[in-house]
C-alpha cells in the first residue's frame, strides 16, 4: 500500500511515497533515524488495511494556504493503482453549496430575493398544489397555504419530493428546464415552510432561477462566477478522458462487511464522458481536494478570493447560519441555504456564522470551521453512506484540528 504525501510548499510539488507494510531491515549500530513525523492521514491507514476503505485524499488548509494533502490507499485496488493528491471524485451533493453560493450572488446584485416565491421567477410554480390526504384508493390537492420561496429551496422547507419521476434511474438524463417544470406538475408533499425534508428538487430548482435571472445557462454561470474566479480547473459535470484517467474508483462494502468491491456511480448516466449528460445543480459535479478546498477557502474568507470580492458577508451569513430553527427537532445539526450547519450558527453574526460544509452520496466531505479557522477536505468514493466511509472522516478531522487547529 502506497501514501502519498505533497508539501503545498515546493515548486514543483515534492511526493514522498513510504512503502507501508514491508518488512522492514534491521540495522545494526549508528546512526539511528529519528521517528518519522505523524502525517494527517495516519489515522486512515488501519481503515485501508482492514479493506473498510479503498483509498483517500485528504486536505487540510487555512483561509490562505494549504497546510497539507495527502493521499493514501489504492484510486483501483484491482489494479494496484495508487491514490495521488490530483484524483478526481464525484463530490455528489456536495455541489449543493457551491449552487446556492452562486444564487446568492444574484441576490448580492439585487436581482433576486430569498423570500420571493418562487413563481415570481418560474411562472409554472403559480399553480402548485400541496397534498392534503392520501391513501390507496384517493389523492386530495389543494393550494398551499403560502408558495414556496426561494430561501425554502435553499434550505429543504419548500415541500417538493426528493426528486420526480423523470429522474429515474439517473438524475442528469433532462434538460434543467425541463426538470423543473417536472417538479411544478408534481403535488408538494407539505405545506412551505412547516418541515425540513431534504429536496434534490428544491436546488435543483434554484439552480433553474440561476438561468433565468442570470441570462444563460447554469452550467456556464457557475463556470464563469464561481469555478474560473477560483482556478477550480478540475470541478467539472463531464469528466474529459484525460480526466477520467484520474477519477477514483467507486467501491461498497461486501454483503459480510469483510471487504470491498466496485460499484459504478449509480446515479448517473454511463458514460460518464457523454456530452448529452446534463448538470445536475444538486449533485452533478465531478472535483478534486484542492478545487473544493478553494471554495471553502473562498466562504472561510467571508466570500473573498485574493483581491477579488465573489460574495458580500451578509451572503455568506445567510449561507453557513442555521436557517431551519423551528422545523428540526433537537440535535446539533442544522441546515443553512445549501450547507449543512452548526445548530448555533445564527445568521446575523460573524461572517462565517459557525462551522458548516456539506457531504457527498459516497462520503465526500467538505467542512469549513471559523472556530479553528481550518477548512477540511475528505475525498473518498465510498458508497454505504456514512459506514466506513463515514468513521474514517471523524478520525481525519479530529487529527487535523489536533495538529492544525488554533
Amino acid at each position: 500500500m502506497f501514501r502519498v504525501a505533497t508539501s503545498t510548499k515546493d515548486m514543483p510539488m515534492r511526493l514522498r511515497l513510504t512503502l507501508l507494510g514491508s518488512t522492514l531491515l534491521a540495522l545494526v549500530g549508528p546512526p539511528v533515524a529519528p521517528a518519522a513525523e505523524p502525517n494527517v492521514s495516519d489515522g486512515l491507514l488501519p481503515f485501508v488495511e482492514k479493506n473498510q476503505l479503498a483509498g483517500a485524499v485528504v486536505l487540510v488548509a487555512s483561509a490562505d494556504k494549504v497546510l497539507a494533502t495527502e493521499a493514501v490507499g489504492f484510486a483501483d485496488r484491482e489494479a494496484r493503482v495508487a491514490m495521488t493528491t490530483d484524483d478526481l471524485f464525484w463530490i455528489a451533493s456536495m455541489t449543493k453549496p457551491m449552487t446556492a453560493a452562486a444564487l446568492m450572488m444574484l441576490v448580492d446584485e439585487k436581482k433576486v430575493a430569498l423570500d420571493d416565491p418562487i413563481e415570481k421567477y418560474l411562472p409554472e410554480f403559480k399553480a402548485a398544489t400541496v397534498l392534503a390526504y392520501q391513501d390507496k384508493d384517493t389523492t386530495l390537492l389543494k393550494k398551499p397555504a403560502r408558495a414556496p420561496t426561494v430561501r425554502d429551496c435553499l434550505r429543504h422547507t419548500s415541500g417538493m419530493p426528493f426528486r420526480s419521476a423523470l429522474e429515474e434511474p439517473t438524475l442528469d438524463r433532462f434538460l434543467l428546464r425541463d426538470a423543473v417544470r417536472g417538479y411544478a406538475l408534481t403535488p408538494l408533499q407539505y405545506e412551505p415552510g412547516t418541515k425540513h425534508v431534504y429536496s434534490n428538487a428544491g436546488i435543483n430548482t434554484a439552480g433553474r432561477i440561476i438561468e433565468v435571472v442570470g441570462g444563460t445557462n447554469y452550467e456556464d454561470f457557475m463556470a464563469k462566477r464561481l469555478f474560473v474566479p477560483l482556478g477550480m480547473t478540475d470541478t467539472v459535470w463531464r469528466p474529459t478522458a484525460e480526466q477520467m484517467k484520474r477519477l477514483a474508483k467507486s467501491y461498497k462494502p461486501t454483503k459480510d462487511g469483510t471487504n470491498l468491491e466496485v460499484i459504478p456511480v449509480t446515479q448517473l448516466a454511463q458514460p460518464l464522458t457523454d456530452p448529452h449528460r446534463q448538470p445536475v445543480p444538486a449533485g452533478g459535479l465531478f472535483s478534486t481536494a484542492k478545487d473544493t478546498a478553494a471554495f471553502g477557502q473562498m466562504i472561510l474568507r467571508g466570500g473573498t478570493h485574493g483581491d477579488k470580492r465573489l460574495l458580500s458577508e451578509a451572503a455568506v451569513r445567510e449561507l453557513t447560519g442555521t436557517q431551519t430553527y423551528g422545523v428540526l427537532g433537537k440535535g446539533e445539526g442544522g441546515y443553512g441555504l445549501g450547507f449543512s450547519t452548526s445548530r448555533r450558527a445564527k445568521v446575523g453574526g460573524p461572517a462565517v456564522a459557525g462551522p458548516c460544509g456539506h457531504g457527498g452520496a459516497y462520503a465526500t466531505h467538505l467542512w469549513i470551521n471559523p472556530d479553528n479557522k481550518l477548512v477540511t477536505v475528505y475525498m473518498v468514493q465510498h458508497a454505504g453512506f456514512p459506514g466506513e466511509g463515514g468513521r474514517a472522516r471523524d478520525v481525519f478531522e479530529q487529527a487535523a484540528a489536533k495538529m492544525y487547529g488554533k
